[in-house]
């Protein structure tokens, strides 16, 4: 079965791509993206629910675009002939299915978080389980473009980063990168209710969401160490992340606010230069000119904003505020994870991920 439109054949397209878990919230994305896309062919899409479905019967949006329907088969199977396959599994499930699936050949991108951390151990603390294979740790790079993008080239499996990860680390990278950022960073993050998954939950019910704010995880969120150790490896000296989640009532999009002091000799101007330079030419990484970022900016889109307040310096020290906001699901998700996918099939990174997103 094919990924053609109904009344209306696709051209040949180059490489064929299958998505192993479509249901959710992430996978309709990924399955929007592809459906889109000039060079890519989503040939097979996998899950373990509505099995025998019409895409468009489960994501109402995607009714009348494709003729595939959700299979339900072994993730290594789902994999032969593919050139790249998209995992939109949980957590401690990627990892099991990953060794067989390297077998075939395909590619991988893998939007859950169990080959983001190198250390097994620091994976055991915070996802709570002894990693499943991490003999294959050291076989992915971490996929966030603006600091990877050469790597990601060259690799074949690519472990996506998490959307909470995303937006700390777009909005400290400057810092990182000029060696400016040591010590204590706290971050605030506030996020929609689609980051909690398509199934329903105590937390999730709009009765308690809406109107509500609420914290989760505090200090302990399993995006810490991810953040942490991206930072470090873009310049960062000995950097403790103290990082506070909290759910709002929004359907789409993360706003985050981390809060760090660099030294006193480090002027505002500066600090903004950087800022400015590190993003310049970035594709979807935007430092707003007349405003600090904004969700309603970003949401539906694969775009990121970043903004900066600088402090005077006090004792020694000047603070900085770096913001930051994208929308989860995208930037924070399946775009990232689609646009990671062009740079290792070596296609523009860009395509199908160029809308704006809708306003308001």
């Amino acid at each position: 079965m094919t990924g053609q439109r109904r009344g209306r054949p696709l051209a040949m397209k180059r490489f064929k791509a299958a998505v192993i878990g479509g249901t959710g919230y992430g996978g309709v994305e990924l399955i929007r993206r592809l459906l889109n896309h000039p060079h890519v062919e989503l040939t097979r899409v996998v899950a373990v629910d509505h099995v025998g479905e019409a895409l468009g019967d489960v994501h109402f949006n995607l009714e009348g675009r494709t003729n595939l329907r959700f299979e339900e088969m072994p993730p290594d199977q789902a994999a032969q002939g593919m050139d790249v396959v998209l995992l939109g599994l949980p957590h401690k499930v990627s990892a099991k299915f990953v060794p067989d699936i390297m077998k075939t050949g395909a590619r991988i991108v893998d939007l859950s978080g169990d080959f983001r951390l190198q250390d097994p151990a620091v994976y055991k603390k915070y996802y709570g389980g002894e990693h499943p294979s991490p003999q294959h740790l050291k076989d992915f790079v971490y996929g966030l473009p603006e600091l990877n993008r050469e790597k990601i080239k060259a690799a074949r499996y690519i472990a996506s980063p998490g959307c909470f990860a995303t937006t700390m680390e777009l909005a400290l990278l400057p810092l990182a990168k000029m060696g400016w950022l040591t010590g204590e960073v706290e971050v605030v993050g506030i996020t929609g209710s689609s980051g909690s998954g398509i199934q329903p939950a105590a937390t999730t019910h709009h009765p308690t969401r809406a109107g509500n704010l609420r914290t989760y995880k505090p200090l302990e969120h399993q995006h810490i160490p991810e953040v942490a150790q991206l930072l470090h490896q873009a310049g960062a000296k000995d950097v403790v992340l103290r990082f506070v989640p909290v759910s709002a009532p929004l359907v789409r999009g993360i706003f985050v606010s981390a809060f760090a002091h660099v030294d006193a000799s480090v002027t505002a101007e500066a600090i903004k230069d950087a800022y400015t330079s590190t993003f310049k030419g970035e594709p979807f990484v935007r430092i707003p000119g007349k405003r600090f970022p904004e969700v309603v900016a970003v949401a539906g889109s694969n775009n990121a904003e970043v903004g900066v307040a600088v402090a005077e310096p006090a004792g020694g020290k000047r603070l900085v505020t770096a913001f930051g906001a994208l929308d989860n699901l995208i930037k924070g998700g399946a775009g990232q994870a689609i646009q990671s996918m062009n740079l290792i099939l070596g296609l523009d990174e860009t395509l199908t991920l160029e809308d704006p997103g809708s306003w308001p």
